[in-house]
């Protein structure tokens, strides 16, 4: 996992702690370590580092960030390819970047509250695999997800037609 990687999930995660139900926003964040820690940092500073432009942190800002999200400093590097912390099956690493990827994803589509939505649920499921194996098997039974989307959400099936329609 990057460190940009680390620091989008410790906002999640941290989102979730505080009752937002969502992940901390970079501003959040920044407002809550100065509020809490008495410290600054600049969301530039913190958007570099997630989107890869800056891949390391000084030791006074990984200091401060560790002390925020009560992690081990050491936690806050780029992990070297293949790491691991404990013994782990390859399922339980593709289960990781699975969650990974479902919170990246949440992020680009904010835009789409539903679809947003429904990426972090499957991502805080225990088994976000067999969230997407489960999918998979609905769309592969023909008219099976039309059915199932009328029955629970139907709501959502009526607006869905108006904008095909439209």
């Amino acid at each position: 996992m990057t460190l940009g990687e680390k620091i989008r999930y410790l906002r999640e995660v941290d989102g979730s702690l505080r009752g937002l139900g969502r992940a901390m926003t970079q501003q959040e964040l920044l407002k809550a370590v100065r509020k809490e820690q008495g410290e600054s940092i600049s969301q530039s500073y913190i958007s570099q580092i997630e989107n890869g432009a800056r891949r390391h942190m000084t030791q006074s800002t990984r200091t401060l960030l560790a002390k925020f999200f009560k992690v081990h400093p050491g936690f806050l590097v780029d992990d070297p390819e293949g790491y691991h912390t404990e013994l782990v099956s390859d399922l339980r690493t593709t289960e990781g970047k699975l969650d990974v990827w479902m919170l990246q994803g949440s992020e680009r589509f904010a835009s789409d509250p539903e679809v947003s939505e429904v990426l972090i649920k499957a991502a805080r499921e225990k088994d976000t695999r067999r969230c997407l194996i489960l999918l998979g098997t609905i769309l592969d039974t023909p008219g099976l997800a039309d059915r199932l989307l009328e029955a629970l959400k139907p709501s959502s099936v009526r607006h869905a037609g108006r904008r095909r329609s439209q």
